[in-house]
């Protein structure tokens, strides 16, 4: 068996072998001044450029592993590949056009060390996306609610239990699953921390996600979830 890590960070791209080399670079420079012995997990959803091969040549000689998936299958998917092979007691995840700094990884744990949290959730500080994204987030806020009767409020990523995530539990491999987990921590009871941190412009590139052709995928989603949860599933 692996040996167990304190900290696994899974770092998931789709298509991002222009950024990926300076946001590795950032991150492991940040570990290794202040979570020398964490690891960093690194998926390649389904690239069709050279991104797996950047990392692989910017992690290496520190713990981390390269997984890639043969075709884009979804932010969730990649969340759950990252999961199952982390070694970390505690996991949180990063993007990889650098619009989160590493040092909200010391946000989150340092949440978590004070309050003992089981899951510690973030929201930004700004984000200057327009209007459309702040009506957008409000309705997801809200269909959760409705559905659901948890008030989520979380924006950037979050750090969890590894033993609390299931993979086999948590169905979607879409975004979705980032509305999923959180859900069923609330609902469950579980201890919950949230955090503020900033979110700063990706470093070149654009955005591979839109916001509103998603509001009717998101809501049947929910109910699909809702559905799962009544069946104990």
């Amino acid at each position: 068996m692996n040996e167990e890590v304190p900290l696994s960070i899974i770092v998931f791209a789709f298509d991002e072998e222009e950024n990926i080399g300076p946001v590795l670079g950032e991150l492991r420079a940040w570990l290794e001044q202040h979570e020398p012995g964490a690891e960093i997990v690194f998926v390649d959803d389904g690239s069709r450029d050279r991104t797996a091969d950047a990392a692989g040549r910017a992690l290496r000689g520190m713990p981390h592993a390269v997984l890639r998936h043969e075709r884009n299958r979804g932010i969730g998917a990649a969340l759950k590949t990252g999961v199952m092979a982390a070694r970390g007691e505690l996991v949180t995840f990063l993007p990889a056009d650098g619009q989160i700094a590493p040092d909200a990884v010391a946000t989150l744990r340092e949440a978590q060390a004070r309050s003992g949290a089981d899951v510690v959730l973030s929201v930004y500080d700004r984000r200057d996306d327009g209007v459309d994204r702040k009506v957008f987030s409000f309705g997801v806020r809200a269909l959760i609610a409705a559905v659901h009767g948890v008030w989520l409020k979380s924006d950037g990523p979050y750090l969890f239990r590894r033993r609390l995530f299931d993979p086999d539990q948590l169905r979607p491999d879409t975004f979705f699953l980032n509305f999923e987990f959180p859900i069923r921590a609330l609902s469950a009871g579980l201890r919950i921390d949230t955090v503020v941190i900033a979110c700063r412009p990706r470093r070149a590139g654009h955005s591979k996600s839109t916001q509103w052709h998603r509001i009717v995928g998101v809501a049947r989603d929910l109910v699909d979830l809702r559905v799962r949860r009544f069946r104990g599933l």
